[in-house]
Order: structure tokens, then sequence, then C-alpha cells
């Protein structure tokens, strides 16, 4: 028997397993019955996985966002430090999205000492309240001083309009120069407040500390960040797909084997049940598998192949790579639909069922042994009975023997 024959024997079994209770078809209820459970048994799987992965930590919770903020992508100084923190305290306070972390996770030691003082930061009330009161004033004022530039620009256009005589100008230069007077009057207003808190958020011990840790970083601890960082998105994929499978094949292995045991011990309905819950079990290892090969792959494997072709000048054996692959994969499908879904096999056996001519796919008359259109012999002996069989079916129609008859 061929290998394409045994595995679709194989499914077919399976199929027999998931659908049959000593060899009878299932009832309506019990298939529901079954179909709840497979949902509920898939979805204790998929929660458990993520709990037990959320025991890894992730490049974002060993190396935040608010670390790389303060150590790797910005240099903060006297002029612009407290507008960044004021981004990072507010971002993080006022994000709908924002969450609690779940439980601790390891943080990497360069950013240990930033991250505490940044967390006592945004868990200290009267920090928060003058944040967020910086923010307003500092959005007020951007909005003010491009209305205070609108309005000299109208104001010149005015008074040259007064110069040239024309009509009506006075009245416009009056207002132009009034509300130029009031949201200036308001800007300087904020201008003082800004001040203000900023001197009360620099003179806070916490942010003071935050200042000095800042200005003592070095460019080795940037470095290290950097590296780290490198290292855990390549590796963190391929950590978290163990993780994942140490969850999952030990689950997998038990159904495995209370599947066999219930076959071997012609146990009906542990065998129908064994059989779903090794399915549905197998469903997360697919996708995860899938999942880490994308990952691992793609996003990994590939982007350093191409950067190091490019630092040789090589790009174009990419390519060519590339060109091969899609002839490889060509060649692939076509052998699929043409030897496999669509072969000369399947099309015998349709034109069978439909009562159609074998070599030529003409539909037969009743009880026509040829074929009138191309006098093909529709029958054959059989030669296991000697009854007439179809000449290119695999089985014959009066003993069911198989055939391994040559196709024409």
């Amino acid at each position: 028997m061929s290998p394409g024959r045994r595995i679709k024997d194989r499914l077919l079994r399976v199929k027999a397993s998931l659908t049959n209770l000593d060899n009878q078809p299932l009832s309506k209820a019990t298939l529901v019955i079954l179909l709840f459970l497979d949902i509920f048994i898939l979805t204790a799987i998929f929660n458990g996985l993520a709990a037990h992965t959320r025991q890894l930590s992730t490049p974002e919770e060993f190396i935040p966002s608010a670390c790389r903020e303060m150590v790797i992508d910005r240099t903060w100084n006297p002029t612009n430090r407290i507008e960044n923190l004021s981004q990072l305290v507010n971002t993080t306070n006022n994000s709908y999205y924002h969450r609690p972390q779940e439980g601790p996770h390891e943080r990497h030691p360069v950013c240990t000492p930033y991250l505490n003082l940044l967390d006592r930061i945004k868990n200290d009330k009267a920090l928060a309240t003058s944040f967020d009161e910086r923010q307003k004033a500092e959005r007020e004022t951007q909005e003010l001083q491009r209305r205070i530039d609108q309005l000299k620009g109208s104001y010149d256009t005015a008074l040259l309009e007064a110069i040239a005589q024309q009509p009506e100008p006075a009245t416009e230069i009056d207002a132009t120069k009034a509300e130029f007077k009031q949201r200036t009057c308001r800007l300087n207003s904020l201008k003082t407040m800004l001040a203000t808190l900023d001197e009360q958020i620099n003179s806070n011990p916490t942010v003071a500390a935050l200042w000095a840790r800042l200005q003592a970083s070095q460019a080795s601890d940037r470095q290290a960040l950097l590296a780290e960082l490198r290292t855990l998105n390549f590796w963190y994929p391929v950590k978290r797909f163990g993780m994942q499978m140490l969850f999952l094949l030990p689950l997998f292995a038990i159904f495995y084997a209370w599947n066999n045991a219930s076959i071997r011990r012609s146990r009906g309905l542990q065998t129908l049940v064994s059989s779903h819950l090794l399915g549905v079990a197998f469903i997360p290892i697919f996708c995860k598998l899938i999942e880490a090969i994308y990952d691992i792959i793609p996003k990994q494997l590939l982007h350093k192949l191409i950067a190091l072709l490019t630092a040789l000048k090589l790009v174009a054996i990419w390519h060519y790579l590339i060109i091969a692959l899609a002839i490889v994969a060509a060649l692939f499908l076509i052998y699929i639909f043409q030897k496999k879904l669509f072969s000369r096999e399947k099309l015998i056996e349709r034109r069978i069922a439909k009562g159609e001519c074998q070599q030529c796919g003409k539909h037969l008359p009743n009880g026509a042994r040829a074929c009138p259109f191309c006098g093909y012999l529709q029958f054959s002996p059989c030669p296991a009975c000697g009854k007439p069989k179809h000449t290119q079916s695999r089985h014959c129609w009066a003993c069911g023997s198989e055939h391994a008859q040559p196709l024409n």
C-alpha cells in the first residue's frame, strides 16, 4: 500500500474514532456534549497556557519602555528633563489601556534604580497633580502662542490698510489689539504658573534623586542595555516556545496514553472522549509551533541574514533565494493539486460515481457496457471473483477486493 493510501486510511480511522461509538454514529445530543467539552477544554488549555507563559519576563518587562526612554533613547538635560518626565508620568497614569502588572517581574539591574524612583514619583499624589496641571498649562500655552502669532499677522494687515486709508480700519485694529493684550496677559500668567510648577517639581526629593541618577548615568549603562535588549529580542521567542511546550506536551502525552490504553482494552466511550481530547490538545501545540516559527525565522534570523548580506554587499543572493523559494513553492502546490487533489484516480472515481465514461468523461446511456462516443470498454472481469467490475476502479463492486489496476 502506498504512503498516501496509508495516510488516508489513518485519517479515516481517526474520523471514525471521533464520530462513532461502538461502530454506531453518535446522536446529536452526544455530539453537542462533546462539542461543549472540546470548547471548554480548549479554553482551559489556552488560559492555563497564558498564565504559565506569563511567568517568563518579556523584553518589555525586563527592560521597560520607561527605562529605555531614560537610559537609551533620550538625552535628558535641565532644559527638557521635566517635560520628558511629565510625558512618562502622564502617559502611564492617564492611559486608558494601562493595567497594573499581575505579579512582580525581574528587571534589569541598570533599570532598577531608575524605575524605583519613577514608581515613587508616580505614586506621589501631589507630584501627579503638579504634572497634570503642568501638562494642561503647557498645552494652553502652546495654543495661546499660536493665536498670538496669528493676531500679529492680522494686526500688521489692519495697520497697512489704515495707512492706505481703507474704509473702517480703526475698529478692526482696536479689536485685534484688545484680544492681543488679553491673550498676552494670559500667556504671561501661564508662564509664571509653569515656572512655579517646575520649581515645585525640582524641589521634590524623589525628583532630585532621579536628576542625580540621570546625571551620573554612563555610556556603559546604555551599551549594556542595548546589548541585553538585542539578546532578549532574539532569544525570547525561543524561551517562550519552550515554556509553552512544557505546559502542552505533558497534557498531550497524558491524553495520548489514555487513548492508546482505551483502544487496546476496547473501551469505546473512553476511546471516543480521549480521541477528542487528543485532537483538542494538538490544536494549541500546532498554533504555538507556527507562531514560534514565524517569530524566530522571519523576525529574527531573516533580519540578521539580510543585514549580513547587506554588509557584505551580497544583497543579490537574497533575491536569488526568493526566486528559488517561489519556484519550489509553485512546484509543490502544482504537485499537491495535480497529483493528490485532482489526480487521475480522483477523476476516475468521480466519473464512475456520476455514470460517465471512464476515458472521455461523457455521460453514458443506461446499461451501456462501452462508451458510444470513444468506444472505451467500461467493465472487465474481476481477478478475484470473475464478475464484471469497472475497468479503472480500485475495488470490485461485487466482492470488494482491491486491485492495483493501471490507469490509462
